[in-house]
Formats: C-alpha cells, sequence, structure tokens
C-alpha cells in the first residue's frame, strides 16, 4: 500500500464523497441482513400454523386459521420486498459517492500526469517511447480507478456485511456458524490464486493482441512495398503464426474460467449441505428452531458474493499499487529544465554562444566544443556541415530543450537561463528538421501558435511560406483535414505549412532547421525573398544541407564534429577554398550530373 498512499491527498479533497459512501454501505447491508430475521419468523410462523391448521381439522375455525396464516405470509413477503428495495436504494446512493469520486479522482490524476509531461525536457522524451507513455495516463490510471471505486466499494462492503453476518450467526447458535462458514476461507484463497492466474493471462492476451493488431497496421502501411516484393504468402505465414499465439493464450483463459465457476459453485453447494446437517442435527437437539436453518442458508448465500469480491479486490488493489508505483516513477521525475520565477520580458534578438559545449545525457556523445558566434537582430546567420556535425543541437540549446555542458548563451547579454522560458519561447518561431502536422484543419495547424483564429493573418503566413495557392486548389481549402485521416500533403506542402505556423506569429528569432529540404529551388527562393521582408530587425537562424539555401546569407557558419571550422559570408568562404568551397563544389557537381540520368 506504500505506492497507494500517493493517492490519500484525493481521499481527502473528496471525503464528502468518500464518507457519506461509507455511511451509505453500513446502511445498505443492514437492511440486506434484515431479511434474513424476518424469513426466519416466517418459517417458524409456518411451522407453527401447520400444526394449529390440523387441529382444528374439521371445524369452522380452520378457515379462520388459515386466512390469518395467509395474511401473515403476505406481510412477510411484502416486508421483505421492502427491506429489499431500501437497500437498493442505498445501493444506489453507495455508488453516486464512491464511484463518482473514483471518477473525479481519475480525471484529477490524468490532467496531474499530462500537466507533469509537459514540464518535463526533452531528454525526458528521448529516454521514454510514446506507447508506455500513453500507457501510463491510460491503462494504468484505469487500474488505479478500479482500486478507488469498485475496489474501495467492495472491501467496505465484504467487511461490514461479513462482520455482521458473522455476528448474527454467532448470536444464534455458535456451533452451526462455525461449521457453516468452514468453506469460506477455501473459497476465498482459491478465488485469490485463480483471479491472479485469470489476470496473468488476460495481459498475456492483450500483449498478443497488441501484436498482432501492430503486425496488421505495419503490413496494411507497407501494402505497397509488400505487393512490390510479391511477400504476401510470407507476410500470411506469419499473421497465421501471430493469430496462433494468440488463439493458445485465449484457450488457456477459457479452459481456467471454465473450471472456475463450478468449482465456486460446489464449494457454496457444500457450505449449505454442511449447515441443512448440522443444523438439523440443533433442531433436534432443540437447541435451534426450522426458522434458523433458513436464516443461515440466506447469510450464507449473502456471503458467497463478498467472499468472492474478497479475492477480486486482494487483485485489484496488487495491480492498482504496481501501476501507481509506475505513475509514481514519472510523476516523481524532475525536469532538467527549470523556468526562473522572472517577469516575462520582450527580447531583441541579440544571440551570443560563448565557448558551448554540450554532451547529450544518455549517449554520452559530445554534439558541440567550444562553439562561439553571434548573431544581432536583422542578421541571417546560416549554419551548414555533414549529417551528425552538432547543427540541430545549436538549435535545441538555442530553445533551451537542453542546457549546456560548457560555456553560455546569452539572450541580449542576458544568460538564457535567466529568462522566463514561457515568455522567452513565446518570442521564437521554429520550423524543425521532422515536420509534424496535427490532425486538424490546415487553418488551425497554421494558427497553431496563436489563442485566436484570425484568417487573415492564417492566409498571408501561407502566402508568406509561399503554401497559399496549394491550399486554396483544395477542395474545403483551409478547411481541409491534414493529418493520419485526412488528405495527404506532399513533403514541400508539409514543409510550407511548418514554415507558416513559425511565421504566423512574427517571431524576434527564427530558426529553421534544415526545413527545406523537400522544396524546389524557385520555391525556396521565393520563401526566402518573403523571410527577407518579415524578418527585418529581427534574428535568422537558417540551418541547412544546400549552399543554394544560405548563400545569401550575413553570416555562414561551417561545422565539422561539434567544432566551426570556417565562419564568414558566402564569398569570403569561397575565397578561402576550404571546406566551404570543397561542399559548393562537390553540391554544383551532382547538380549537373542529375540530367544525364
Amino acid at each position: 500500500m506504500k505506492d497507494l498512499a500517493y493517492l490519500n491527498k484525493f481521499f481527502v479533497k473528496y471525503r464528502w464523497h468518500l464518507i457519506p459512501g461509507i455511511l451509505f454501505v453500513v446502511i445498505s447491508n443492514i437492511f440486506s441482513v434484515l431479511p434474513a430475521q424476518v424469513i426466519r419468523i416466517a418459517f417458524d410462523l409456518v411451522t407453527e400454523n401447520i400444526g394449529v391448521y390440523q387441529l382444528f381439522s374439521g371445524f369452522n375455525r380452520q378457515s379462520m386459521v388459515y386466512e390469518i396464516f395467509g395474511s401473515s405470509l403476505l406481510l412477510f413477503g411484502v416486508l421483505v420486498l421492502a427491506l429489499s428495495l431500501i437497500r437498493g436504494l442505498f445501493l444506489f446512493f453507495m455508488r453516486q459517492t464512491i464511484i463518482l469520486m473514483s471518477r473525479h479522482i481519475e480525471y484529477d490524476l490524468k490532467n496531474e500526469i499530462y500537466s507533469h509531461y509537459q514540464d518535463l525536457s526533452l531528454a525526458f522524451y528521448r529516454r521514454h517511447n510514446t506507447g508506455d507513455l500513453m500507457n501510463r495516463v491510460t491503462e494504468d490510471v484505469s487500474r488505479v480507478r478500479m482500486y478507488l471505486g469498485p475496489g474501495i466499494m467492495y472491501a467496505l462492503n465484504t467487511v461490514v456485511l461479513f462482520t455482521m453476518a458473522i455476528i448474527f450467526m454467532l448470536m444464534v447458535n455458535v456451533r452451526l456458524a462455525i461449521f457453516s462458514i468452514l468453506p469460506m476461507p477455501i473459497l476465498a484463497v482459491m478465488i485469490y490464486y485463480v483471479n491472479n492466474i485469470i489476470n496473468f493471462r488476460s495481459e498475456k492476451i492483450q500483449e498478443r493482441l497488441s501484436a498482432l493488431s501492430s503486425f496488421v497496421q505495419e503490413n496494411f502501411s507497407g501494402i505497397r512495398i509488400m505487393k512490390s516484393y510479391v511477400r504476401e504468402g510470407s507476410v500470411r505465414a506469419k499473421f497465421a503464426l501471430e493469430s496462433d499465439d494468440y488463439k493458445t493464450h485465449s484457450m488457456a483463459l477459457a479452459k481456467v474460467q471454465a473450471a472456475f465457476y463450478p468449482l465456486v459453485l460446489l464449494l457454496v453447494g457444500v457450505s449449505n449441505v454442511i449447515t441443512v446437517f448440522i443444523g438439523g442435527i440443533e433442531v433436534m437437539k432443540g437447541n435451534i428452531t426450522p426458522g434458523n436453518i433458513a436464516e443461515f442458508l440466506v447469510y450464507l448465500n449473502l456471503l458467497t458474493f463478498p467472499v468472492m469480491a474478497l479475492g477480486w479486490v486482494t487483485s485489484l488493489i496488487q495491480r492498482a499499487a504496481a501501476s501507481q508505483k509506475r505513475i509514481n516513477e514519472f510523476l516523481d521525475t524532475r525536469p532538467e529544465i527549470i523556468s526562473p520565477d522572472t517577469p516575462k520580458r520582450v527580447i531583441n534578438g541579440r544571440i551570443e554562444f560563448k565557448n558551448v559545449s554540450f554532451t547529450y545525457p544518455d549517449t554520452g556523445i559530445q554534439a558541440l566544443k567550444n562553439v562561439s558566434f553571434t548573431a544581432n537582430p536583422g542578421e541571417m546567420v546560416a549554419i551548414i556541415g555533414r549529417t551528425g556535425s552538432g547543427k540541430s543541437t545549436i538549435a535545441n540549446l538555442l530553445l533551451r530543450m537542453y542546457d549546456t555542458t560548457g560555456g553560455e548563451i546569452l539572450i541580449d547579454n542576458e544568460p538564457v537561463k535567466q529568462l522566463n522560458l514561457e515568455g522567452y519561447r513565446s518570442q521564437i518561431g521554429v520550423v524543425p528538421q521532422e515536420v509534424f502536422l496535427f490532425s486538424d484543419t490546415i487553418a488551425n495547424n497554421i494558427a497553431f501558435s496563436a489563442d485566436v483564429l484570425n484568417m487573415p493573418i492564417v492566409e498571408q503566413a501561407a502566402k508568406d511560406a509561399a503554401v497559399y495557392n496549394n491550399i486554396i486548389e483544395l477542395e474545403k481549402g483551409f478547411e481541409t483535414l491534414i493529418g493520419e485521416r485526412g488528405v495527404t500533403l506532399s513533403g514541400g506542402q508539409k514543409q510550407r505549412v511548418s514554415i507558416a505556423r513559425a511565421i504566423v506569429k512574427h517571431p524576434q528569432i527564427l530558426i529553421f532547421d534544415d526545413c527545406l529540404s523537400a522544396v524546389d529551388t524557385r520555391t525556396e527562393e521565393e520563401i526566402l525573398q518573403n523571410l527577407g521582408h518579415i524578418m527585418q530587425g529581427k534574428t535568422n537562424i537558417i540551418i541547412a544541407h544546400r549552399i543554394s539555401t544560405i548563400k545569401n546569407a550575413d553570416k555562414i557558419l561551417v561545422i565539422d564534429n561539434g567544432e566551426i571550422i570556417e565562419q564568414g559570408d558566402h564569398d569570403y568562404l569561397m575565397q578561402r577554398k576550404r571546406t566551404y568551397f570543397e561542399l559548393y563544389e562537390k553540391q554544383l557537381l551532382e547538380e549537373e550530373e542529375v540530367p544525364g540520368n
């Protein structure tokens, strides 16, 4: 229960759901055991009145005895029905308080986890896969909710009902009570172990089902490749193996479930037989009445479900504890990047890297070594280099997705670590190397950084990103849904929508992280010309592979193995005839060879 102790704060918060819920559990169980005593009185009344009825055989009073007897039984029947209805009403109140509390806590817990996820740094997301993050906020929280709702409710119900029933049974006859409940502990232990087996096998089935679904999804997504290589037969055979594995686990679970319920009914039946046998002996001794046997049978049937629930609840608590432990691991994770408690302020956009070094914490790879450069407002600074040279790392450090491991980054002569992070990032526009568009309309994707959708501004951003004409040619224009279930845009169109999203808020610093690779040179030139007008007096950082993209930049940084090996404008670097010149010559040769291919 140590891991589940984290949830105690929610019990305090929703105590006015929990306390009435406990009260309703007690009241509902009082009305659960009362019918047993009514049935005992009715049963004894039947026994006594049969003798009286036979005594008045042949007399007129016999019909009067019959009428009184019938009226009494009807009264007892109505009383049992009324008690059951009252019990049902309080059971409804019990669920409306405890189950409702569990849903409120589920809502709070999901929001708390999601909010904490947003506070965590980029390094955290590099260490954990998306499926695991999703599983903790969905499946694990659902298991915790089962403990908070049904688990607590049935645990309370079991304890209260068991206590009341045992007390009443002992008050009637201690010997009969002991013999009657003998099979119950065996039933509880059996249910506990069988439930663990069922849960284990159910999880295995879920794993196999997940693997089967992933296999099918992957193959349907790659159907073109599969058909091109004529691999239908091989894939069909693999699917049959996956499906057979799923069937094997499902059959194993079905066998356990098939044997489980007959065993439960057998033990309940044994308990009833013992009650009738021992009870009969006690009746012959004159210790109890026949009505007490009927009363005991009602108590035993009342206890059957709570005893069955005991094993189930124990299993629920175990699973919830395991899930809450997984949730706590993430909630206890502290973000590496923490925003200082300083007011937001407007930045001019002067960037200075002073001997910046950076090593990725998870891999130990040193991405940057003593990098120093300055970018002033109104300048376009370009960064070029081979794959893996550290270009994107500069963008990540500039956004403060990571903190430097050496040196410092200054924004307007102030360390970036001292800036309010939300205020700072809100003034930066970034177009990442890997374009990501949400499953939403094109308009909402472009206006993602804005609080309200302003269509004239969105349309102008689309024009500046040279994607406006492509959008209006679509049937629904800016209202076209894109993403998994929407229209599939080309790589270049996706990049330009992403560019429009970055420039729509007119940022003070704009970072292009190799985001023009899928755009033709003519469109690229149009976009860069538009940016020249938009970003006047603002800072541009362009990371690229193509020299054609950056040759008009005010300053070009050539980076290799995490170090700046050259810097200057295009003409200066060409005159030096070193790495930049070699890259230019190589790209020029490649462009000349393309028509011949």
